[in-house]
């Protein structure tokens, strides 16, 4: 078997390092192991390439926060002819919010895999638990290492138990040593050693110990606590040895300066053997319950330590069964107790030695490689989950629900609240007729996709605040503060246009016609201002507004007139600025791009005008060349936009583009009914729902909100009108588009052509 391992890795000085190390020796005394063929992909913390000198068998380098490394180190993968991979997982060494890139090597890579996951918690924000269930998804197998660790995943995360296999860690395969250096040496000689090893930082609970010296002492003054191990990196960057010299101040008031040592270097696991072995109580004094996995805890058991422990998860399951001692968090009148027992009980002292290394001799690097070979074996069986992929037909069944909770939650009796923090509405920044416009638009969409009454309830707040909104003149002013004071005289031309296609689609498709005449006064009124407008959007927004207006008012010549004319100034646009490959109608894509299209699809649809089709189609050709990469759509980002011959920006990413493209591709579907449009809906669609560049949802599941953008390493959490209602109305449109798709597959004709 050759194996592809993906981790920290020696001689970077990290607990995952060495035990990926360790993973790879122990693999590699297996006779269906490839030794030659397989290689590891060791994850760097900097840019720096030369960083560490790793030896020959790390064959590709990934630098924390460049995602794009993890999309090369996948296609690196997937070229070789490895037959699966081992991936370690903590979130602190992958990049992105809680190690997100790691999902854009996981999503890109064509071999079966297993994760072995370090940390499992059991308060997961909503990026970590997102991100553990998509790993699972992907994996063939998780590992973990105890039995709380596989509670937390299927009560918490949700994952199947059979998706989970439970490995303990694995420990040094060593002997205890006859003639032991450290032993000998002048630091331990004569002396009873408290033992402690590790990297130093606050949560260790080191202080707990020093503060147990002055009895123990008093009783044993030949005790010394040893503490093995440097200062975790995060903390001397920023605090220095700040926490190490406070220790040794503690010491120096209680009067044990004299009881305590620092050992300040890495050592390897030979010399660790030996302090193992060496010591007489090995202690971890940790603050709290929550660590899942020690690898140091293991090593101490492993190598027949009498190890005495605060009650964290791990220590309650390896330290069962008299395998060691158990003291209450931060209780250092407790630790001296037991220290002082067992110092003068040899009886239950050598009890607890021998418990500790009969159950450590399970644990040893050999027997735990054959585990895990075992689980790779049946993974390769398995093969790789199948990808999910886009179906012929729209797999409706596997949408989310439709719940409007979270959009009751933002609206009042005045309108929708524009922004939310997190998934509560932020009433300070009140509200504006962008949004009200949108919402009108998903209520009728909702009310007429399935007689949804909670739509029909909200739809005539929506429709009064639009109201209340425009002016004498017919304009609409945009913002309302939440006492209801007007923000503005006149609201841009991109709200006026907004507002106009949710009047026109009531027209359309209003549940009664009270509803549809308010709507046509509203509509009527603005008309005058249609010839004012100087901006693109602003005119595609009013296009598709009166295409929406025509389908109910086919012989308004004064309308008809009007879109002409509007329709006419993004086609001379697109005249002036198309240039070689660049077919767009500005020298620059900004955002709601793919609506400039849609607008031009849209008049074509109720006038014919076959112009206006053949630069709606040219344009979205040229939209389609770089907005799907690898698969998933990356819509165009707001950081600088995409200048004329440039490059996709990529970040930040924004519901309302993607909700653009959705509608652009159903149109153009519905009007073509070419597959091809109906896929690409679809991917753009599955934008929301984790496939993008981050392979993470924006759709909340929990409060049925959306994200309101998706950035270079992380989703931003607030969950705003803006794109709950471009989420919405893209879920509704996916709906409304698979019904049409049913119809042309229902029609003989179509059948015919279709498999003919």
């Amino acid at each position: 078997m050759k194996i592809a391992y993906i981790s920290t890795y020696p001689p970077r000085e990290c607990g995952l390092a060495t035990f990926n190390q360790n993973l790879v020796n122990a693999l590699s005394l297996n006779s269906s192991y490839d030794a030659e063929q397989s290689f590891i992909v060791a994850m760097n913390e900097s840019d720096d390439l030369n960083e560490h000198a790793y030896p020959e068998d790390v064959k590709f380098i990934i630098r924390q926060q460049n995602q794009q490394d993890y999309i090369d180190a996948a296609d690196f993968i997937n070229k070789s002819n490895i037959d699966t991979c081992i991936i370690e997982h903590e979130f602190g060494i992958y990049g992105g919010n809680s190690g997100i890139f790691l999902l854009s090597l996981l999503n890109r890579l064509q071999k079966p895999f297993i994760t072995v996951l370090h940390t499992v918690l059991k308060e997961p924000n909503f990026m970590q638990q997102t991100i553990i269930k998509e790993i699972a998804l992907k994996s063939s197998k998780i590992v973990v290492m105890s039995k709380k660790a596989v509670l937390f995943l299927t009560s918490i995360y949700q994952i199947p138990s059979v998706q989970i296999k439970l490995i303990e860690h694995g420990v040094p395969d060593l002997e205890p040593i006859s003639n032991n250096a450290v032993s000998k040496s002048d630091l331990f000689k004569n002396r009873k050693v408290l033992f402690t090893f590790g990297l130093i930082s606050r949560n260790k609970g080191l202080e707990t110990v020093i503060k147990a010296l002055p009895d123990v002492v008093e009783k044993h003054p030949e005790v010394l606590y040893v503490i093995l191990g440097n200062t975790h990196p995060g903390v001397v960057k920023h605090n220095g040895e700040e926490y190490r010299d406070s220790l040794k101040a503690l010491a120096k008031d209680l009067g044990v300066e004299q009881n305590i040592a620092f050992v300040n270097k890495f050592v390897s696991e030979e010399e660790l053997h030996q302090y193992l072995t060496a010591c007489y109580l090995y202690i971890t004094p940790y603050l709290n319950e929550a660590q899942i996995t020690s690898g140091t805890l293991s090593y101490a058991v492993g190598a027949g330590a009498a190890v005495v422990s605060t009650p964290y998860w791990h220590a309650q399951e390896l330290l069962a069964d008299n395998r060691g001692k158990l003291f209450d968090f931060k209780n250092d009148v407790q630790l001296a107790q037991i220290i002082n027992t067992l110092i003068d009980d040899e009886v239950k002292y050598q009890l607890l030695k021998n418990n500790a290394y009969q159950y450590g001799l399970n644990l040893r690097w050999p027997a735990i490689g054959n585990i895990y070979m075992a689980t790779l074996q049946e993974a390769l069986a398995k093969g790789k989950k199948p990808a999910r992929t886009i179906p012929p037909i729209i797999d409706v069944d596997s949408m989310p629900a439709l719940n409007l909770n979270h959009i009751a939650l933002l609206t009042d009796d005045t309108g929708i609240i524009q922004h939310a923090k997190f998934g509560i509405p932020n009433l300070k920044e009140g509200y504006c007729i962008d949004d009200n416009a949108r919402a009108l638009i998903l209520s009728l969409m909702a009310y007429d996709q399935n007689k949804n009454q909670k739509a029909l309830k909200l739809m005539p707040v929506y429709l009064s605040f639009i109201q209340y909104m425009q002016r004498e003149d017919g304009n609409f002013r945009n913002f309302l503060s939440f006492n209801r004071n007007y923000l503005d005289e006149v609201g841009s031309e991109d709200s006026f246009g907004r507002t106009i296609w949710s009047l026109g689609y009531l027209i359309n498709t209003g549940p009664n016609n009270s509803y549809r005449e308010f709507g046509r006064e509203l509509f009527s009124n603005a008309v005058p201002h249609f010839k004012t407008l100087k901006y693109l959007r602003a005119m595609a927004n009013t296009i598709i507004g009166i295409a929406h207006y025509l389908r109910a008012h086919h012989g308004d010549e004064l309308l008809i007139k009007e879109i002409n004319q509007l329709a006419k100034s993004l086609t001379d646009a697109y005249k002036v600025n198309k240039d070689g490959n660049w077919h767009w109608y500005e020298d620059i894509l900004t955002y709601d791009n793919a609506l400039l299209p849609l607008a031009l699809l849209c008049h074509y649809e109720v006038t014919g005008n076959k112009e206006s089709y053949r630069i709606a189609m040219e344009s979205i050709e040229f939209l389609n060349s770089f907005s799907f990469e690898n698969g998933y759509l990356n819509p165009v980002g707001n950081a600088g936009w995409m200048k004329k011959h440039g490059k996709n920006p990529i970040y930040d990413q924004q519901a309302l583009e993607t909700m653009a493209m959705v509608l652009l591709y159903s149109k153009t579907f519905e009007i073509t009914k070419d597959d091809k449009y109906l896929s690409l809906m679809q991917i753009s669609y599955e934008w929301f729902l984790g496939k993008n560049s981050l392979h993470i949802p924006l759709y909340d599941f929990e409060t049925h909100g959306c994200a309101d953008g998706l950035q270079f390493n992380s989703v931003n959490r607030n969950q705003g009108a803006e794109s709950t209602l471009a989420y919405f109305i893209s879920h509704l449109t996916v709906l409304n588009t698979a019904e049409i798709e049913f119809e042309s597959l229902s029609s003989p004709l179509v059948q015919e052509d279709k498999f003919a």
